[in-house]
């Protein structure tokens, strides 16, 4: 009788892609596998078209920090979800929960512990974040990407690294170059600020151009709705919206990348070994968890980090040349850092729950 496991995780991608890069090793395990999220969520969308996948709608409210009037509505959400996960996990009869945050996760994390269904759950970010906080107490363990994360939240925590998709890995350099029209004669700068792009640094990328393109061929992700006709057909540059499929054979034909600081992207470049320059979100449009992000791997000798208030087109300038300068001790550091793929180390604790 192959055992059952229920996923959760919901609101951004990145609470959904650590749980789609264990999908593959759960499935090839045996493991019966469900997904609890919302009706609406990035999750809905992407885990609903994977065969094999039993996917459950639950009610969810958002956990704010900040006044909004659906504070006053969204904890009967929550409440309403809980008992929709009670009846869900009594139903299922899972052996094992994985939470990997996100405001989904908790009612669907407190009605596993209802059922005495043992719970493992995964925070990315270098401080918890509220849904994970609110999730500990009702947690066997707690795997973490920042080993000062694993210190705040104690003895259930460990630091462990982000589940990682091994596509990602298996691109091909030939090929990145063919679909981006890059010769492979200069050096490749990967821009990348997440599915909705990253205003700030795409202006001021774009304004760069000139000088960069001195140096380095760019290819400059930016986000869906963020194309700009002008610089169409500028030798050397190509910019996409979003990629998906395409994507490992672009990180394979990337030397050097520029980025936001959101934990699963940092993971991933961590992975693969390039230089990296980092342009967290400001603290003042978030909670600043990706300024700690950056300021983390910076402090290890991991990357480098330009601060949004900062940035101008000839401070990035000057800072992408710098890291491209410092690309021989950036890689030879992160070589020497614990791994940033915590798959396996995940599926073991996982394991280790239901003894």
């Amino acid at each position: 009788m192959s055992k059952k496991i229920v996923l959760t995780g919901g609101g951004t991608m990145g609470h959904v892609t650590p749980n789609l890069a264990l999908l593959p090793h759960l499935l090839e395990k045996g493991y019966e596998v469900h997904y609890i999220g919302t009706e609406k969520g990035v999750e809905a969308d992407k885990l609903t078209a994977i065969e094999g996948i039993n996917y459950h709608a639950v009610k969810s409210g958002k956990l704010r920090r900040y006044f909004d009037w659906k504070n006053f509505t969204d904890p009967f959400r929550v409440i309403a979800g809980a008992f929709q996960s009670a009846h869900l996990m009594g139903k299922i009869k899972p052996d094992v929960c994985f939470s990997k945050g996100g405001f989904v996760a908790v009612p669907v994390v407190f009605g596993a512990w209802l059922h005495r269904i043992p719970v493992v759950c995964h925070e990315s970010d270098l401080t918890p974040g509220l849904a994970n906080k609110l999730c500990t107490p009702f947690a066997k363990k707690v795997a973490t990407t920042f080993p000062e994360c694993a210190a705040a939240l104690g003895d259930k925590a460990e630091c462990v690294g982000t589940p990682l998709r091994p596509e990602l890995f298996a691109g091909d350099k030939a090929a990145g170059l063919k679909l981006l029209g890059f010769t492979g004669e200069k050096p490749v700068l990967m821009m990348m600020g997440g599915s909705l792009g990253a205003q700030a640094v795409n202006k001021a990328l774009r304004e760069a151009l000139p000088e960069l393109l001195k140096t380095f061929d760019v290819v400059h992700i930016c986000g869906k709705g963020n194309l700009d006709a002008a610089l169409e057909n500028t030798p050397g540059y190509t910019q996409l919206e979003f990629v998906s499929a395409e994507l490992p054979d672009i990180f394979a034909a990337c030397d050097l990348v520029l980025s936001r600081a959101g934990s699963n992207a940092l993971m991933e470049f961590q992975a693969l070994a390039r230089p990296l320059l980092l342009v967290p979100y400001p603290k003042g449009a978030s909670r600043g968890d990706q300024i700690l992000n950056a300021q983390s791997l910076e402090k290890r000798g991991l990357c480098r980090v330009l601060l949004q208030e900062n940035m101008t087109a000839q401070t990035l300038t000057e800072a992408l040349l710098q890291t491209w300068a410092d690309r021989d001790a950036l890689t030879a550091a992160v070589k020497a850092a614990p791994p940033a793929d915590g798959t396996f180390r995940v599926l073991e604790m996982i394991e280790e729950v239901q003894k």
